[in-house]
């Protein structure tokens, strides 16, 4: 089991005002960083740690921080941040614990739709965000676009293509994707949300509240029915999220081809992360896209 350092350590107990832990617990699930339980006396919290040479956690940092000034705390929590530091260029997050279950979705579903509705009233006219970011391992680009179509397309879709290996689709192949792409979201007219925009069910839970509860974003300023999709792709979550969330937010015309569309994204990006099957289900995709 891995320990964390105790000038690490030292770090966040001057941070806190706090003498020696009572108790500390490495939690698992996470494929990039480490992670602990740390408790004191009177508070329990959540740690993540980064030793590679990018700023993943400070990115984090950013996407949580923009998430928590949407969010109705009635139904959606985004983990609270309690300090940031560097020590000797390795990266520490610490926040809030939360207890968590996987209990009813309805309070994640409302609260989700909701952060849409209000990001969309306070959003910058444009798509893009303004940091550099990642997408798991993978680089997730700074930029702003006016238009939705390229947006998607300049800003994810081809750093994603231009990462693949070398020579496993061709320029014509690349080309006809994006014609498609632009084809079928001509006639769409997104709203602009500030996205979660790696929701899937190892990002999300319930708290002993039955609250919604979000964490690992990787945010921008996108169309809404971004999250939506994803939250299809490795399983869908439970009926009662989607019930409420449309309760807030209605299904738009051609939803099911754009869901399509939108997960080609985070396909790609699984393909150059681990590689492997990924790379058959990137084909999958192309073949399902170029017959919408």
């Amino acid at each position: 089991m891995q320990k964390i350092p105790p000038i690490e350590l030292s770090e966040i107990c001057n941070q806190l005002g706090e003498g020696s832990p009572k108790s500390i617990k490495q939690v698992s699930g996470g494929d990039i960083h480490e992670s602990w339980q740390i408790k004191f006396k009177n508070a329990k919290f959540f740690l993540k740690r980064n030793i590679r040479k990018v700023k993943f956690l400070e990115f984090e940092k950013s996407c949580l921080k923009n998430l928590q000034l949407y969010i109705n705390y009635e139904n959606l929590i985004v983990p609270k941040i309690i300090t940031y530091l560097d020590v000797n260029n390795v990266e520490l997050l610490l926040m809030e614990w939360i207890d968590m279950n996987n209990s009813d979705q309805q309070k994640l579903g409302k609260g989700l739709g909701e952060m849409h509705i209000e990001s969309n009233k306070f959003n910058p006219s444009s798509f893009g965000y303004p940091i550099h970011g990642y997408i798991g391992t993978t680089n997730q680009i700074k930029g702003w676009e006016k238009n939705w179509i390229k947006c998607f397309i300049n800003l994810r879709i081809e750093p994603q293509l231009a990462t693949l290996e070398k020579n496993f689709l061709d320029i014509d192949t690349k080309n006809q994707i994006k014609l498609k792409i632009e084809s079928v979201l001509i006639d769409h007219e997104p709203m602009i949300s500030l996205v979660h925009g790696d929701l899937w069910s190892g990002n999300i839970g319930i708290n002993q509240m039955n609250k919604g509860v979000i964490f690992d974003p990787a945010s921008w300023w996108a169309d809404y029915e971004v999250d939506i999709a994803m939250t299809r792709l490795f399983g869908n979550f439970r009926s009662e999220f989607y019930e409420n969330y449309h309760k807030i937010i209605p299904i738009k015309k051609g939803y099911e081809k754009r869901t399509i569309i939108y997960n080609f994204y985070h396909i790609l990006n699984h393909a150059n992360m681990f590689g492997g099957s990924y790379y058959h289900q990137v084909q999958s995709y192309i073949r399902k896209i170029l017959s919408i």
